[in-house]
């Protein structure tokens, strides 16, 4: 067998400029149709964790009210002239409220408070028994009800503020 006979063919492997250019222009396509997805997504768990923490926020509120009349029913209390039942904080809520002996410790309403994912560092917005259904200022004096102070629209097109 001579060196003729014998013939060793070496193939490179790899790939073309042309198929680079293609596979990063279908990569390309598929990233930009894929991203709007993923932000929608996003937001829609936002809403969902902004939802969450409403509806928490308002049953809370509902059971300290709940719980300040059957404590002036049972005459564990004696309620102030101006008295509404709800609470003057949100932090109250936390941190439990003693009602005279209806429960044998203080009764707490909420572990922590829930977060506005859509807060921009405001807080939640406040609302008390006197103020107006759409008012966004607070009296100060007691706690009817929450809502997010954001600015921004929901996917369903309603801000997040009429919530």
């Amino acid at each position: 067998m001579g060196n003729d006979q014998t013939k060793i063919v070496r193939h490179i492997a790899g790939l073309t400029l042309i198929e680079v250019v293609v596979t990063v222009a279908i990569l390309g396509v598929l990233v930009s149709a894929v991203l709007p997805l993923a932000e929608v997504a996003v937001k829609r768990t936002r809403e969902m964790e902004l939802r969450r923490g409403l509806r928490t926020l308002r049953m809370a509120i509902d059971e300290y009210k709940q719980d300040f009349d059957r404590a002036v029913e049972g005459n564990h209390i004696l309620p102030e002239a101006e008295e509404t039942g709800y609470p003057p904080s949100l932090d109250e809520l936390v941190e439990g409220k003693d009602w005279g002996g209806l429960y044998a410790f203080p009764r707490k309403y909420l572990r922590h408070l829930p977060a506005d994912p859509f807060d921009d560092g405001r807080g939640w917005g406040l609302r008390g028994y006197r103020d107006a259904p759409d008012s966004t200022i607070w009296d100060g004096k007691d706690i009817y009800d929450v809502y997010s102070q954001s600015d921004q629209t929901a996917l369903d097109g309603t801000q997040y503020s009429s919530w």
